[in-house]
């Protein structure tokens, strides 16, 4: 997987994560965040390299899927352009806090 998609799932991990077991994000964490390799998970928490491979697959489409359904990256992109162009700065601050 190249960085842009890294990036992005990174960033669709922090918007749905909370959709996600708690194996899910410990496997996704693991591959994405602390870059272990799938032989390097199981080993970790004791189960096959195949395993960890359909895991992270399997998260990967809910988090498209999510993302599909809710569009929360593709809002919070649109909402930021628009920010970025408000010129009023006290208003600006107020919007950017609560994307923060």
């Amino acid at each position: 997987m190249d960085i842009e998609n890294t990036i992005y799932y990174n960033q669709l991990y922090d918007l749905y994560y909370k959709l996600l077991t708690d194996k899910q994000c410990l496997y996704f964490k693991d591959y994405f965040f602390d870059n272990l390799s799938l032989g390097e998970i199981s080993l970790k928490h004791n189960i096959s390299r195949n395993a960890v491979f359909k895991q992270i697959h399997i998260t990967i489409n809910k988090l498209d899927d999510y993302e599909e359904k809710l569009k929360l990256f593709e809002k919070n992109n649109k909402l930021q352009e628009i920010i970025d162009n408000i010129t009023d700065i006290e208003l600006k601050n107020k919007l950017e806090s609560i994307l923060d």
